[in-house]
């Protein structure tokens, strides 16, 4: 079964080079550049794992991911901050709202393979997520 990744990214740069990083290494790609649609692909499509940009138009992304956590229908499906928040505590702060993972920007990619697949070998145990 081939795993369904769902990226958020406003940068059409940075999305290109994840999509292609994530297709060639055989997952099938969901996009979206905001939050907004980013909660009603999710919803709609049930990935096994969204890629989501911290620093989003709108909605940032770790609203979206507690607003994914909280909503019966989404909050097994795993959150991995994808961000160029780089500095000491940012990656705890990113755990601490609920996300499953952090890769930080820009991607170097075998870090970021190696990250999605650790996540997603993860146990699907849900975890409650700070309001």
């Amino acid at each position: 079964m081939t795993r369904c990744v769902l990226v958020v990214e406003d940068s059409p740069a940075n999305m290109k080079l994840a999509c292609l990083l994530l297709g060639k290494a055989g997952y099938r790609v969901l996009q979206a550049d905001n939050a907004g649609d980013a909660i009603v692909l999710a919803r709609a499509q049930q990935p096994d794992l969204v890629l989501m940009d911290i620093q989003l138009p709108g909605m940032d992304g770790l609203t979206a991911t507690r607003i994914l956590k909280s909503d019966a229908a989404t909050r097994r499906i795993k959150v991995v901050a994808l961000t160029a928040f780089a500095m000491k505590g940012d990656e705890e702060r990113m755990l601490a709202s609920g996300c499953d993972g952090y890769i930080a920007k820009p991607i170097e990619h075998r870090n970021f393979l190696a990250e999605v697949a650790r996540v997603l070998a993860l146990p699907c145990a849900h975890r409650e997520t700070p309001q």
